[in-house]
């Protein structure tokens, strides 16, 4: 991407829009003024499916004591256990390829060419041979860096003087993805610097994704938010607060995101992703059922699929579901379509949903009860599918359930803080698409592998 002189006005006034006629007379002009210039288009061909992969922050955070902490401190020997993980266990063949390096990994100054450098005792062979390990396992590197003074942990950040240098270090050490975070930084700093630093990874010449975490710091939603031209110069960003470790986060961030659907549902797509954070299974704060929760909702939302987590402890059970491929096809449908919240129930369920290709659909049952497993009757039609004879594949359970009419009614039994979650297809496309790959051949293919049960078509309960 490159910008010509008479751009230059524009990158002032970016997402900020104050609410007077006068500067909304001025943002009209501007936005005229950017469809005329193709030029600022983001035209580095990543990310059209979700990116998937594995970061640091959420379960490392910044922890640098090496001394006593040798295996848990961020560090090259951390990211090179990740690595490893990634490859060895079957992550990567699966989609999980960003080993992603958060914040703390900087030295706490720059170098005499005033280039961003590593700590060289916790990085020993520098950023480049992390990235030449990474790429010789087919993995991606990314790495983080802060619009603003400091970054948020205290580490150098990269000021609008330095963010061609900046981008060029990420290039010349061959890094394939940059989290671009705004710690410390003002709105105006804001307002140049992210567009600034795309046209210069752009620039480099190495096709480098670009994170911006810039609508997080202005509110996450229009008119503080320009959406449209958030999609031209980033492939996905931060809309809202950090996930914690805990189901309360994971609730807070979802109702978030479906409450604000309206403004946020048609802003994502294949090259442009809103990203609601790291996926926490396998940590502390969430129990099975909440882990497939987060894990099916992250799918229907159409959301990155980047682990925090520790990759050398998990358990089979969140190995399980991280590595559920019905789930994970769904996340990386080409469509790329972010579902919607379709119904909240008085009885505490509350119904998702999710248009993929070959006219197949996702649905996801969320219990928000406490007390016990609850028994929730439905119709298709009730959910606005129309007439046709359809069959729903439960994901997790690995089980089919027929449904001749939209007016056969089902019960499901969804647990406490729980999901049920169906791919759903209908059967009169069947025969077009069984030789392709299509419906019934999903559940073929993406069967739990874990799973070696007998399969069972299940019968609708009539009521």
């Amino acid at each position: 991407m490159s910008y010509n002189n008479s751009s230059k006005a524009v990158t002032s006034s970016l997402l900020l829009v104050e609410e007077t006629d006068v500067l909304e007379m001025l943002w009209k002009v501007i936005l005229l003024l950017m469809l005329a210039l193709p030029t600022l288009a983001l035209d580095n061909g990543l990310m059209r499916t979700p990116p998937m992969g594995w970061m640091s922050w959420e379960r490392f955070r910044c922890n640098t004591d090496c001394r006593n902490d040798p295996k848990n401190c961020i560090s090259e020997a951390l990211f090179v256990d990740m690595a490893d993980r990634l490859v060895e266990d079957g992550w990567l063949k699966l989609g999980y390829k960003y080993l992603i390096i958060d914040d703390c990994w900087s030295f706490m100054s720059r170098d005499n060419k005033g280039r961003l450098m590593p700590d060289p005792i916790r990085f020993p062979n520098g950023i480049h041979k992390l990235a030449h390990y990474a790429h010789d396992r087919e993995l991606k590197l990314g790495i983080h860096a802060n619009m603003g003074k400091q970054t948020c942990a205290g580490y150098p950040g990269t000021m609008l003087d330095q963010i061609e240098t900046d981008a060029q270090t990420f290039a010349d050490w061959e890094v394939d993805m940059l989290k671009f975070d705004g710690c410390y930084s003002n709105v105006n700093e804001q307002q140049k610097g992210f567009p600034l630093m795309s046209k210069a990874l752009n620039a480099t010449g190495r096709p480098i994704a670009y994170s911006c975490s810039w609508p997080m710091y202005r509110g996450g939603l229009p008119p503080s938010v320009n959406y449209s031209f958030l999609g031209e110069i980033c492939n996905l960003w931060r809309n809202y607060d950090d996930i914690e470790d805990s189901w309360e986060s994971v609730m807070r961030i979802v109702d978030w995101f479906f409450q604000n659907q309206a403004d946020l549902q048609s802003v994502s797509g294949p090259g442009h992703w809103n990203d609601p954070d790291m996926l926490i299974i396998g940590n502390f704060g969430l129990n099975m059922e909440q882990s497939q929760a987060q894990m099916a909702l992250w799918a229907i939302m159409a959301a990155p699929l980047i682990m925090s987590n520790d990759l050398r402890t998990l358990t089979g059970e969140a190995r399980s579901i991280l590595q559920n491929k019905a789930v994970i096809a769904i996340n990386q449908d080409p469509l790329g379509i972010q579902g919607r919240r379709i119904l909240q129930d008085e009885g505490h369920i509350e119904v998702f949903w999710r248009p993929l290709s070959k006219s197949a659909s996702a649905l996801v049952f969320l219990s928000r009860r406490t007390d016990m497993p609850y028994r929730y009757h439905s119709t298709l039609s009730l959910l606005n599918y129309t007439s046709s004879s359809y069959t729903a594949y439960d994901v997790f359970k690995d089980e089919t359930v027929s449904l001749p009419s939209v007016n056969t009614h089902f019960t499901i039994t969804i647990n406490p803080s729980g999901v049920v979650m169906w791919y759903v297809y209908p059967d009169k496309s069947f025969e077009q698409t069984k030789e392709t790959g299509g419906h019934l051949n999903f559940q073929r293919k993406y069967a739990h592998a874990s799973q070696q049960r007998p399969k069972h078509n299940l019968a609708p309960i009539l009521l």
